[in-house]
């Protein structure tokens, strides 16, 4: 069965009596063209360690190749909701890739960590156009009967895509120059930018929309601020620190607080950036805190794992990425399985025993040393990411599926946006446990191997205990009343 098959919308009525366009192409172009883009969100935590050295960088500097990443995600992400309201479907979708393949060749080209990083960041700005595009036009075209199967494909692609990035980067750096990572990837987004001028129609409709400069840039300083803070402390753990971590902490929390009663006064007109009526929702609220914690476990293992598995066990980057492998796949393989489970039980019976097999599996990467068996690590892996495929669709869909329609958009937006910070916050929250450990190891006269290795337990143990904590909030999720009976809207990554 093919892929277009799978993705058979019924196509839009036309006023005229005109043929209807064929959506399964788009649709299709779209998948296809998200799993490419996603998959670079990963793609880099293999290759740091060679980043490195060969760029000559801190760990807690290099990693904000994929903390950048993710942030400028987060940042753009806030305002598709206007874009996509604005603009047809056609020129996103250019927009999107052009941007992508852009970004994409600037970091092949790059000569040092600086150009290298903007590259990440035109790429990103690319990709947080491409992820509420692809749901949007589904949304738009697919009628609910055949939903919940077409998010049981989405869900494969979103699962596997930032799985798999290790294991393609280990795959390519094992035999070539990391800026192949980039050079194989430009050729795909150069096809689906010729295939988009065939297959790509305006199928959904625009209307006028209002957009608010000064949210965008609270919501920039707000989110960058946290996240740069963070970051910044595993830097100052190393001594290479250019700011105190506290004052860009300090700028962003002003600065979301300012956001925050920015929107408060606009939702008096209904002209918020982000509608935060949304969080009257109390299951919409609590999944959100939930979804954060898990998107924090996800992206910080996948970033912290193969910095530990190289520095503190000595293995080679194809091997790193063989043993992300298995974990990636079990996400997608169980990722349609699920989702016909929530549509017939509901979230908690998933989300309850998910997040407890997420929290085991991270106290058993507490476990993680200089001796540790690689049948043990890629056992425990699979383990962490079984959990978190019971745990992060049934949240994200029981989210919004709380909301009246009139909240959509907005929920869809600040769920895609919290994903992304989460993400972010994740990576610099672990490699900034994982800095200060070593390097307090370090000082107590570990070897290197120890050293990263008593960093990592350090920081898988902060990750295990908030998991933990989020077991107990599980048991109180409940399926919202709106699920009931329709194919709830599932967005974001």
């Amino acid at each position: 069965m093919t892929l277009e098959h799978d993705l058979r919308p019924t196509p839009p009525s036309t006023p005229d009596g005109a043929p209807a366009i064929r959506t399964g192409p788009v649709i299709a172009l779209l998948v296809a063209s998200a799993f490419v883009v996603i998959l670079n969100e990963t793609i880099m935590g293999v290759a740091l360690p060679r980043l490195m050295v060969d760029l000559d960088v801190t760990a807690a500097t290099a990693q904000w190749l994929t903390t950048g990443f993710l942030l400028t995600m987060s940042i753009v992400i806030p305002c598709t909701g206007y874009l996509l309201a604005r603009f047809p479907l056609r020129g996103l979708f250019f927009t999107a890739m052009s941007l992508f393949a852009t970004g994409t060749l600037v970091a092949a080209l790059a000569p040092g960590f600086e150009v290298l990083l903007a590259g990440r960041v035109v790429q990103a700005s690319g990709t947080a156009i491409m992820l509420p595009l692809l749901f949007t036009t589904v949304l738009n075209v697919v009628p609910a009967s055949h939903r919940g199967r077409m998010m049981g494909v989405i869900s494969i692609v979103i699962a596997v895509a930032p799985a798999i990035g290790p294991t393609v980067a280990g795959a390519i750096l094992s035999a070539l120059d990391w800026r192949w990572m980039f050079w194989l990837v430009l050729p795909i987004a150069l096809l689906a930018i010729a295939l988009g001028a065939v297959w790509v129609r305006n199928v959904t409709e625009t209307s006028p929309a209002t957009f608010d400069p000064l949210s965008a840039l609270l919501a920039a300083a707000g989110f960058g601020g946290l996240i740069y803070g963070l970051s910044l402390v595993g830097e100052s753990a190393s001594g290479h620190a250019p700011v105190a971590p506290g004052i860009p902490v300090v700028v962003g929390v002003v600065a979301l607080v300012v956001f925050v009663w920015r929107q408060l006064v606009l939702q008096r007109t209904d002209s918020a950036f982000l509608d935060l009526r949304t969080f009257t929702s109390r299951s919409f609220s609590l999944a959100v805190v939930l979804v954060v914690v898990v998107m924090s476990a996800l992206f910080g293992s996948l970033i912290l794992l193969p910095l530990y598995l190289q520095q503190a066990l000595a293995l080679d980057t194809l091997t790193v990425g063989l043993m992300m492998l298995p974990g990636g796949v079990l996400m997608g393989v169980i990722a349609p399985v699920v989702g016909a489970l929530f549509d017939r039980h509901g979230p908690r019976p998933l989300v309850l025993p998910g997040m407890v097999v997420a929290a085991a599996a991270l106290w058993g990467m507490t476990t993680f040393g200089i001796d540790t068996q690689i049948w043990w690590i890629v056992a425990v892996h699979m383990t962490l990411n079984l959990g978190l495929g019971f745990v992060f669709t049934p949240l994200l869909t029981s989210a919004l599926g709380s909301l009246p329609r009139s909240l959509y958009s907005h929920g869809s937006a600040i769920t895609s946006t919290l994903q992304q910070v989460a993400g972010a916050a994740g990576t610099a929250l672990f490699v900034t446990l994982m800095s200060v450990g070593a390097a307090g190891a370090a000082s107590a006269g570990a070897a290197p191997a120890q050293a990263m290795a008593v960093g990592v337990h350090r920081a898988f143990v902060v990750g295990a205990f908030i998991a933990s904590v989020a077991v107990v909030l599980t048991l109180f999720v409940r399926k919202p009343a709106e699920v009931e009976g329709e194919a709830p809207v599932l967005v974001g990554h």
